[in-house]
């Protein structure tokens, strides 16, 4: 079966009842005012496993044959596929064995095992765990559970649509982070066959932009290599179920970079108190870039899962400081000797910022002599106290340079 209908999505919304949590749709205050629209988030990240791929992956192995959950299952998955996979064959009493690509997250590695799932690393990408798992599946007998490219997975990511259309029946737009196209195709099949007038629009990362070139600029779709910190949505070719619906039902996609993922998840988690990994913000990302105009309009964007470890969260809350000038590096080079480096602290002192990391170098080339090279990295209120911060420094006629 490669058609998906609406009766396929409503089929899925009654299997998986009881099994998976009915996720808020929450009216964002700041995020509408930031965007001048009535934006709602739809917080998957609260999602059993922490996305929504368990929806998919339990609509799929709940439709087994005994003899296949006999077999066992197999799955390749850059993390979130591979949870899901994981709980919903234990819940279904299914062996699971589940390839991910070796830089994988770690904390999504951790969560896979805690399901009961047998693990193995292969590969650098998604597509490359995937091949080990087409391997397993023709010499074990394992039915392949595919991350996005099956009509029954796409059923179960569909009664996001369902949820949202109940909720909120007069959504103008809907905002959906797309890698293999799964969780965007089965909402818009799911909400445009409920109300036409609803525009879905897919984001992707602009390191794998691959259903923006095969529905925006025509082209093919595959990728040969790329680098993102969205490893959700990095997926070198979209399925080919997917794009057929993709092609029929998505009103457009665009492409934010990391940096633009970054203050999405600084925003969300400052602002809304919610926690999301690079591909579960893409949509916001766009969104707050103005990639996607959502201005005068009433809009729902999927935040499709929260599965982050904290060196990663830990590298976003630091460039999203940056992005919003409350975090700088000073690098300063002052004469050896005493006192040098309390004037320049007492001058940061004096402006109320805060000093929140301090290097020393006396040696290396590019230290003259008699000379000592200090970076610190000072964290201050917003962009204004910043310019303070700099023009006291001036003021002190302490000579610097801002690094990036």
């Amino acid at each position: 079966m490669s058609e998906v209908t609406l009766s396929d999505v409503e089929e899925a919304r009654q299997v998986l009842r009881g099994v998976v949590r009915q996720t808020p749709l929450d009216r964002s205050r700041t995020f509408s005012e930031l965007t001048s629209s009535e934006l709602y988030l739809k917080l998957e990240n609260l999602q059993k496993t922490g996305s929504f791929k368990t929806r998919g992956a339990y609509v799929k192995i709940s439709s087994l044959s005994r003899a296949e959950r006999r077999h066992g299952v197999v799955a390749a998955s850059a993390g979130n596929h591979a949870q899901g996979v994981a709980y919903s064959a234990s819940l279904l009493g299914v062996r699971s064995t589940i390839v991910m690509p070796e830089q994988a997250s770690p904390a999504k590695i951790d969560a896979t095992k805690g399901y009961g799932a047998s693990l193995l690393l292969s590969g650098r990408t998604f597509d490359d765990a995937m091949k080990r798992a087409q391997e397993i599946s023709r010499r074990e007998g394992r039915v392949l559970i595919h991350a996005f490219d099956d009509a029954k997975v796409i059923s179960g990511q569909g009664t996001i649509g369902l949820e949202m259309a109940d909720e909120q029946p007069e959504l103008d737009e809907v905002i959906v982070p797309v890698g293999g196209g799964g969780l965007a195709s089965g909402i818009a099949v799911a909400m445009k066959a409920i109300n036409p007038k609803v525009k879905v629009i897919g984001v992707q990362s602009e390191a794998f932009p691959t259903v923006y070139r095969a529905l925006e600029q025509g082209g093919g779709s595959k990728i040969e290599s790329g680098e993102t910190l969205a490893d959700g949505i990095a997926v070198k070719e979209p399925g080919k179920i997917t794009v057929k619906l993709l092609k029929r039902y998505l009103d457009g996609v665009v492409l934010v970079s990391d940096a633009e993922i970054a203050k999405a998840i600084f925003l969300l988690l400052e602002r809304a108190k919610t926690v999301a990994e690079p591909a579960g913000a893409a949509g916001l990302a766009a969104v707050l870039s103005g990639a996607v105009n959502v201005r005068g309009k009433k809009c729902a964007v999927v935040i499709s899962g929260g599965n982050i470890d904290m060196y990663t969260l830990d590298q976003m809350v630091a460039k999203g400081l940056e992005m919003e000038h409350r975090l700088l590096r000073l690098e300063f080079t002052l004469a050896d000797r005493p006192g040098a480096l309390r004037e320049i602290v007492d001058a940061v002192a004096e402006a109320k910022a805060n000093v929140v990391q301090v290097t020393h170098e006396r040696m290396g080339s590019n230290v003259p002599l008699g000379r000592a090279t200090v970076v610190l990295s000072v964290e201050t209120q917003n962009s204004s106290h910043t310019k303070r911060l700099m023009a006291g420094l001036e003021g002190a006629r302490l000579r610097y340079k801002v690094l990036r």
